[in-house]
């Protein structure tokens, strides 16, 4: 559910116009009804889908559109509360769904605009509003009498005769309550509420600065010279008007240019301008994140648990910290002394090629690749002509997807989209059924934030009558004009990834928009993405679209074996930078409220050497505390274990599928019916086992890294 907020300041005090809007800050300034009612966010889009009308969406519109749907969704749950009528599942649960129907409307697009094209003006207004988004949050789930209404309904749910999801809708926001702290009374309600505020200020801030430092750490590099080893084209995408070259930074700790810049101090200023990049520099976050940690502390103390994530873990896969703590020691001992074989191997070819000392953090790609060329000759610049951007897209994911679910794309270019570089297509049932609207943006820019995700502008919901409205965004780099996009292959998997989220969203088939898709739990939200994955090489998918984009020759058979060789390498590197980044998380969220204020840094470093995850000396985290968006400014925070926790799980499925016939409709059917389409109606447990039989083996996933 995303936060609302009250309508509580002067509409003076941030101004929603920026250079790309100057027409409109000269115009006459309407009445506010009249700007409601020509407001893009507030009407019901006539587009197809009711998609965004971003071809008339401007920064002007989302203030009065937000604080138009808070005054409705406010208006809704009064309603609710001040009815005469005894509680029943109609007037008050199916209400509560139909609640903030136009609120959603617009935050889907301001969210939307604030990850993947934001602006000062959108910045200014997500930093404003993040607070009053907690009050009304708290001002619902805080309330007495609405939970009142809803436990009443709860304590006699058997004597209902509900259908099955109409059950577990009921049983979702009891617990919601309860984990919100409903229970909670008198000066208890009040505090609660004031963390929660200054959280949602906190999680802001943090996003914002860090997307300024992200931008500001991109190294600038006069001399052509100090970038031998990148190619023409990669220069070419890099280089600014005044000649110079600008190497921007991603979100994580390695970078990609790492792989192929033979000067050892130029990869060194790439790695530590993104090591740095929060911690020291005029962006700092340290005592963001640190603030964060503590007030996260404080909360779960008041609503009676020992840490935030005692509390965080309710409804999810995993259950509680202790199955966590288990499961990471489970892995860390056999990840470490991987890391470590390749650490000698890698610093053996380092020393082979002249440079003494010891392999640091910036040298591991760039002799990594080294050791990769001469152990399975395969040479990442040898790959990258198969693997053209659009036909990764169409021939790859689009292709896969036909295969298993029988579902078909058609480009749409009369959709209006809010950046240029983004495509839609709309998808069709195998019977020619439309099934939703998708947009790809895949390009990195300085107006968006780093890494990849999956959102909906419209989720599906029979209660609404709405089916999805999904985009995928990714951070590639966008190569010269009249270039071709070539990915690397770790880019093209990403691309399989995120449209995993999507099918995900798009075999939605829920009534109630709270359980539909991809409102799952985060550590089975991953699952489904990660699965997709397992296609990017399936030989059959492979040969349909790792086509070289010049000649069109399919990838030869020697070079698919190189790759499926080669997959168990490095991954040492990648699961122990992974643990460790999870470990961090783990760390920052079983402090308890009684703490001492920590030194980010030391913090940091001391949670690494508890669990043995500093021993391979140029193994960092894969986020270091500073720039750890997904725990500290997106909502995983106790929880960024689930993406090894789904890993887990995606393997184990795709051994389902090898020992059922593989990549075929009926096994694509039966996962689409029993996996993707359920959302949030079934426990996952059962979910998995009903599926496959079983539950879940954690030896898939250490036979696929190579790690027995």
């Amino acid at each position: 559910m995303k936060k609302s907020s009250l309508i509580l300041f002067a509409l003076a005090a941030i101004s929603l116009t920026n250079c790309a809007d100057k027409d409109e800050a000269t115009a006459p300034k309407k009445t506010m009804k009249e700007n409601l009612a020509d407001n893009p966010l507030v009407k019901i889009s006539t587009l197809p889908y009711f998609a965004p009308d971003f071809a008339n969406i401007k920064n002007k519109h989302f203030e009065p559109a937000i604080f138009e749907g808070i005054r409705l969704k406010r208006e809704n749950i009064n309603a609710i509360i001040n009815q005469k009528e005894h509680p029943t599942f109609d007037n008050t649960i199916v209400a509560l769904e139909k609640s903030g129907q136009q609120l959603s409307r617009a935050t889907n697009v301001f969210y939307a605009l604030t990850g993947a094209h934001t602006n000062d003006t959108l910045q200014d207004l997500n930093q404003y509003l993040a607070p009053k988004f907690s009050e009304l949050n708290d001002e619902i789930y805080l309330n007495a009498d609405l939970f009142k209404r809803i436990k009443t309904l709860h304590d006699k749910k058997e004597e209902l005769s509900l259908d099955a999801e109409s059950a577990k809708l009921l049983d979702e926001y009891y617990k919601d309550f309860v984990i919100a702290g409903a229970e909670l009374e008198g000066e208890a309600k009040d505090k609660l509420k004031a963390i929660n505020s200054k959280l949602a200020s906190l999680s802001a801030e943090f996003g914002k600065v860090l997307l300024a430092a992200t931008n500001e750490g991109a190294l600038i590099i006069k001399d052509k010279e100090k970038l031998k080893g990148m190619s023409e084209s990669s220069l070419r995408s890099i280089k600014t008007e005044d000649g110079a070259y600008k190497i921007p930074i991603q979100n994580t700790t390695q970078q990609p240019t790492l792989v192929s810049l033979e000067t050892r101090a130029t990869r060194k200023q790439v790695f530590e301008n993104a090591w740095k990049r929060a911690d020291g520099s005029k962006n700092d976050t340290k005592t963001i994140l640190v603030d964060i940690a503590k007030a996260r502390a404080e909360k779960a103390k008041l609503l009676g648990f020992e840490t935030y994530a005692d509390w965080s873990l309710q409804k999810t896969m995993i259950q509680n910290k202790e199955n966590v703590r288990e499961f990471f020691d489970g892995l860390i001992p056999a990840a470490i002394e991987k890391a470590q074989e390749e650490s000698t191997m890698i610093e053996e070819m380092m020393h082979s090629k002249g440079q003494e000392g010891n392999l640091e953090a910036w040298d591991w790609n760039y002799y990594a690749e080294m050791v990769r060329k001469a152990k399975y000759d395969l040479d990442e610049e040898e790959i990258k002509p198969y693997f053209e951007m659009m036909s990764v897209l169409e021939n790859g994911v689009f292709f896969a997807a036909q295969k298993l679910y029988g579902i078909t794309f058609k480009r749409r270019t009369d959709i209006p989209t809010y950046h240029e570089d983004v495509l839609v297509y709309e998808l069709f049932e195998e019977d020619g059924k439309e099934l939703g609207l998708f947009y790809a943006d895949f390009y990195s820019r300085e107006s968006k934030r780093g890494g990849a995700w999956m959102s909906n502008f419209v989720g599906q919901s029979e209660l609404f009558g709405t089916k999805p409205v999904i985009y995928n965004i990714c951070n590639y780099p966008k190569p010269a004009e009249g270039e071709p996009t070539l990915l690397s292959f770790d880019n093209a998997v990403t691309m399989f990834h995120e449209f995993g989220h999507a099918l995900h969203g798009f075999f939605a088939n829920q009534k109630y928009p709270s359980l539909s898709g991809t409102n799952v739990a985060r550590d089975f939200v991953e699952f489904p993405s990660q699965f997709n994955e397992n296609w990017a090489t399936h030989p059959e998918i492979l040969k349909n679209y790792a086509l070289h984009y010049e000649t069109g020759e399919v990838i030869p058979a020697e070079l698919l074996a190189k790759i499926k060789a080669a997959g168990t390498f490095n991954q040492g590197y990648g699961i122990t930078e992974n643990l460790a980044a999870s470990n961090l998380d783990y760390e920052w969220h079983t402090i308890s409220a009684d703490t001492e204020d920590k030194d980010a840094n030391q913090f940091e470093k001391d949670a690494l050497a508890k669990y043995g995850l500093d021993k391979v000396h140029a193994v960092n985290p894969r986020y270091r505390s500073t720039y750890f968006s997904h725990i500290f400014a997106g909502g995983y925070g106790a929880g960024y274990y689930s993406y090894l926790w789904t890993e887990m799980l995606h393997h184990d499925a795709y051994v389902w599928f090898e020992n059922n016939g593989g990549l075929t409709r009926e096994n694509g059917q039966r996962f689409r019916d029993m996996v993707l389409s359920v959302g949030n109606t079934l426990d996952y447990d059962a979910l998995y086992k009903d599926w496959s039989g079983r539950a879940p083996s954690i030896e898939p996933m250490i036979k696929a890294r190579g790690l027995n």
